[in-house]
């Protein structure tokens, strides 16, 4: 099978977190704020495949000619973002997203564009190339572009002075730097150690299994993720009541049960959901019961099964 034709490749992740750090064996780039996807170019088309290997193509119907700016056949591994007003807008990418309807999405693609910015390259010339080192598929990456264009560029990278970049990060208010070994190879469908994400707050992915109405139009999400099999209590974050329509659109049924494994105290006001939806979460740091200090809802994401919200 080929799998450049079939479409079947999923994007190795980041299996590290750590500090800032200076090393001659590592390249580093700045860490986007946006959605993770693979790019397939060939003669004719551009092809946009979500983590879960979903085609979102027709979502940003703006990279239907990126074709035209690579010189060959090539399957690119990338984020997609949107700028508002300068900087990145992860709320507006998200309500990009979530859009079904393509004269929407074409509407949408007009008032908010949305950008590529390729960091990888597995395939090129009809030749996989996930077994070179990421030094290698860099250099091959830079030649195979034949040019960027405001929708379209290739991620920088420096050696050595991760920590400087980093400190950049955190003077323009970024998310973060991503250092990758020079010498990893690409393996899909897999997390590695070998690239290590430094971010300025931490992030994570958990499950809504319910909310708590509050005032003022804010309702506090109960939030979950999967130990043993089991919904666990994660604590809260507060979202306001107008991204509730992104629950009613996804079809979540509510529960007359708690879905967690145990009940927490205090939530006899709770509205319980199934627990289908998967919100990203910012915050400063865990409790040792696994609380989160100063959560922040950064949104919704459709391309992460409820299952893989793993308590570590």
């Amino acid at each position: 099978m080929n799998s450049f034709v079939e479409r079947t490749i999923r994007p190795m992740l980041i299996g590290e977190t750590a500090e800032p750090f200076d090393s001659d064996d590592y390249l580093f780039e700045l860490k986007l704020d946006g959605l993770r996807c693979l790019m397939y170019l060939e003669n004719d088309r551009a092809e946009i495949y979500n983590k879960r290997n979903v085609n979102i193509t027709e979502v940003f119907p703006e990279f239907h000619d990126l074709y035209k700016y690579v010189k060959t056949p090539c399957l690119l591994d990338g984020e997609l973002i949107v700028y508002e007003q300068g900087a990145i807008d992860f709320f507006a990418l998200q309500q990009r997203a979530h859009q079904k309807n393509p004269f929407r999405a074409k509407l949408a693609s007009n008032s908010h564009p949305a950008h590529f910015t390729a960091f990888d390259i597995l395939y090129a010339k009809d030749n996989w190339i996930m077994d070179q080192p990421l030094t290698k598929r860099k250099k091959i990456l830079n030649q195979t572009v034949r040019s960027e264009y405001e929708r379209f560029s290739v991620s920088r990278t420096i050696e050595r002075y991760g920590t400087a970049l980093y400190q950049m990060t955190v003077e323009k208010n970024l998310e973060g730097i991503v250092a990758k070994q020079k010498s990893s190879t690409y393996i899909p469908d897999s997390r590695t150690k070998k690239w290590v994400k430094v971010k300025n707050l931490m992030d994570d992915d958990y499950v809504i299994c319910g909310y708590i109405p509050k005032h003022d139009s804010i309702i506090s999400l109960v939030l979950s993720q999967y130990e043993q099999g089991e919904l666990q209590y994660c604590g809260h974050v507060t979202m306001g009541v107008r991204n509730l329509h992104f629950l009613e659109d996804q079809q979540i049924s509510i529960l007359k049960e708690c879905p967690l494994a145990k009940l927490p105290p205090h939530h006899e006001n709770a509205v319980w959901l199934e627990p289908k939806a998967v919100a990203v979460v910012k915050f400063m740091m865990k409790t040792e019961s696994g609380s989160l200090r100063q959560p922040i809802f950064k949104g919704f994401r459709t391309d992460k099964n409820p299952r893989d919200c793993i308590r570590r």
